[in-house]
């Protein structure tokens, strides 16, 4: 992946080259683990940055070991590659560099002079005494856009505790209004099947990121961005944190309901369950006729949806006997053919044999060293210009650090090898 410098950190393509990614002409340096950063760093790379991702000599990014699942290799056994590190970590190079040495130090500095986004998710002030914080670098490179990605900020009484998505999706509020009701069976709190909260945060860091880089066109020079967990999942609290602050009340939990619109959860059927998510009184009353009760629709207590949410307790016993009348599949394509939303809770392998998830290329495969292939999931960024271009699979723990510090910092080989020997890298 050879690249022409332009600056101390911007790439050009060569001239008469083919259409690149929109990021091609950026480079991030990567020194974050785990999910939040990884997720913002893989955008970036689908998008075309050239990633370095800088690892652990000999134990990598943590969750490298977060499995079984493993992927099998190409025999079928198990091989040590874990599906979740799989998950974060395409269109990256892997470095491997001991942090902790003075050398591995002086080699991070010299990419970060080299680079053009810096992203990191150590604690608030965990990389000064490496000499790897904002303000050190930002003296040598004043360009970089410096990305820290923390539980709870720079600033404020918290920002010195370790943050993970469980406890933000508990303190930041999700959980109290996800689950089933208190006094229903199942009832409590209940965290989103996957770290929503990580993943949020990864896609606002790469939002971030991106809006720091335009408005270094415009004043010549980086900026820190400080994302913290807690801020994003407040943020996206959205509708709900909305009801508080009007009302001064705080939401309940109800299942899969929504508290503003009815119905809009999920309902039985013949043969399992379906949603309806009926968005306006017309929906309704559309439902209605095809279930054979037209007469709910003019019901006063149903007739609009803000009638619907005050007699919500009344309403849906009476739909959910309607709906375990027929079968899921026979509910949506009656209700698909009279343009009622509807739908059916699939399971993770139904999603992937969808129609429209096969059309729109969601599920990709990509050649790996250890495995043969990985399948993975494809972005859903769609530009037509400068699409999304997969170049590198999730790569072996320090699969590129001789050929990264050769082409980025120019070293010999001769001089890589000693550093390996010297356990720098």
């Amino acid at each position: 992946m050879a690249r022409e410098t332009a600056g101390a950190a911007g790439h050009t393509a060569g001239p008469g080259a083919a259409p690149r990614g929109a990021l091609s002409h950026i480079r991030v340096l990567d020194l974050s683990r785990i999910l939040a950063g990884p997720w913002a760093t893989q955008i970036l790379g689908d998008l075309g940055a050239d990633v370095i991702k800088i690892e652990r000599p000999g134990e990598g990014d943590d969750t490298r070991g977060w499995g079984p699942p493993w992927m099998p290799d190409g025999q079928g056994a198990d091989s040590r590659v874990a599906a979740y590190y799989l998950c974060a970590n395409r269109n990256k190079r892997s470095v491997t560099v001991d942090m902790a040495s003075a050398e591995g130090q002086d080699l991070i500095r010299r990419l970060a002079c080299q680079s053009d986004v810096l992203v990191e998710n150590f604690k608030a002030g965990g990389l000064a005494r490496y000499g790897l914080d904002y303000d050190s670098l930002h003296a040598l490179n004043p360009r970089l856009v410096y990305c820290s990605i923390t539980g709870f900020g720079q600033t404020g009484p918290y920002a010195a505790r370790a943050g993970y998505d469980f406890l933000v999706q508990g303190l930041g509020g999700l959980m109290s209004v996800t689950g089933r009701p208190d006094g229903e069976p199942g009832g409590g709190p209940m965290k989103a099947g996957v770290a929503l909260t990580d993943i949020l945060t990864g896609l606002y860091a790469s939002n971030a990121i991106q809006a720091a880089l335009a408005a270094r066109e415009h004043t010549g020079a980086g900026q820190h961005v400080d994302m913290a967990l807690l801020d994003v999942q407040v943020a996206c609290l959205a509708n709900q944190a909305m009801n508080y602050l009007a009302t001064g009340r705080s939401p309940g939990r109800l299942g899969n309901a929504h508290p503003s619109i009815v119905p809009y959860q999920d309902f039985p059927t013949a043969d399992g369950y379906m949603i309806l998510a009926i968005g306006n009184d017309g929906q309704f009353a559309r439902f209605c006729e095809e279930a054979g009760r037209p007469d709910l629709a003019q019901d006063a207590r149903f007739a609009t949806n803000r009638a619907r949410v005050e007699h919500r307790g009344e309403l849906i016993p009476i739909l959910r006997h309607l709906t375990t009348a027929r079968t899921t599949a026979a509910w949506i394509a009656a209700l698909e053919s009279r343009a009622v939303p509807c739908g059916p809770i699939n399971a993770i392998e139904q999603v992937f044999e969808d129609a429209q998830v096969r059309a729109r290329g969601l599920r990709i495969e990509m050649p790996h060293p250890e495995t043969g292939a990985v399948p993975l999931v494809a972005s859903p960024i769609r530009l037509s210009d400068t699409p999304v271009d997969y170049r590198l699979p999730p790569p072996p723990l320090g699969a590129h650090t001789a050929d990264v510090l050769t082409e980025v910092l120019g070293l010999a080989q001769d001089e890589v090898e000693a550093l390996r020997a010297r356990g720098v890298v």
